[in-house]
């Protein structure tokens, strides 16, 4: 079976099996507490910047979604589109990461290609992408077992559409599928050519009570065709398609409520007059 190379390892996160372990136990012991019941989570918005700014969020998500009874699959949304660009799916296979290879769930991914218009990717024949890979070791570490797809979707509301169909296949197996969108928040500076408020203290607190904050609300009412729209307007998340579709999949799947574990931005972590927002959301 031909296997995917892990492209930011060693850039991003740890490149090594053991520098992967010691970083995600580091995480772990200043995670976010567990706030759901055995077996209630069913997915989760992560974001995607190098771990040393967002991992310990995406972490205290994927940590949170652990139970009893392992997932057969977990659903990765991500990629960097716009409202013109064509959906993606890597459909076999499998993904190298340092803690080992996650397969690709084909029976889902095969599906999902006879129904929906794909950009079908391969082992081989790929774009790298960060959005889903930095999700990959965590992943591997909680859930062992688990197979994964890996989908990239535009901020289009035909994108809901495949969320929608992702969380009826999955409520139609005889399997436990978790379903996760990543995402980061307003990219602000010069480095991102957006600064409708200046540089300096009140521009971070704008970012973090008003702009990121306008998303993240709709993110924890689940709208998600709101996200989608929101995000269009004013610039508060790079991947709202993909934050949408998990929202519009794990509701098919059941879900009635969104948790917000934590929220902070790389100016926390390292001041500087260009940073980015995080969010870490389940949903159960």
């Amino acid at each position: 079976m031909s296997v995917r190379k892990s492209d930011f390892a060693g850039s991003w996160y740890p490149g090594s099996a053991s520098d992967c372990r010691e970083a995600i136990e580091e995480f772990e012991k200043d995670r976010v507490p567990r706030i759901l019941p055995e077996g209630a989570g069913l997915g989760g918005i992560v974001p995607h910047a190098g771990w040393f700014y967002s991992g310990r969020i995406a972490c205290s998500v994927i940590s949170c979604l652990r139970d009893d009874t392992q997932p057969d699959t977990v659903v990765v949304f991500g990629r960097h589109l716009h409202s013109g660009s064509a959906n993606f799916i890597m459909k076999e296979g499998k993904w190298a990461t340092p803690l080992g290879e996650l397969e690709i769930d084909r029976e889902l991914g095969e599906t999902l290609v006879s129904e929906f218009p794909f950009r079908v990717e391969t082992a081989s024949d790929y774009e790298p992408d960060n959005t889903v890979e930095v999700q990959l070791p965590f992943i591997k570490y909680f859930f062992p077992e688990a197979k994964i797809l890996p989908l990239g979707v535009p901020p289009v509301a035909a994108s809901l559409k495949i969320g929608e169909r992702v969380g009826e296949l999955s409520r139609a197996r005889a399997t436990k599928t978790l379903i996760i969108g990543s995402t980061d928040l307003t990219h602000y500076g010069y480095n991102y050519g957006f600064t409708p408020k200046g540089v300096g203290k009140d521009a971070v607190e704008w970012v973090k009570t008003q702009n990121d904050r306008a998303v993240v609300d709709l993110m924890l009412q689940m709208d998600a065709g709101e996200v989608i729209r929101e995000s269009l307007k004013n610039g508060n998340a790079c991947c709202s398609g993909a934050a949408a579709t998990a929202i519009a999949g794990v509701k098919k799947m059941g879900a009635k409520h969104a948790h917000e574990l934590v929220y902070t931005t790389s100016y926390d972590i390292r001041p500087d007059s260009s940073f980015v927002g995080y969010v870490g959301i389940v949903f159960s």
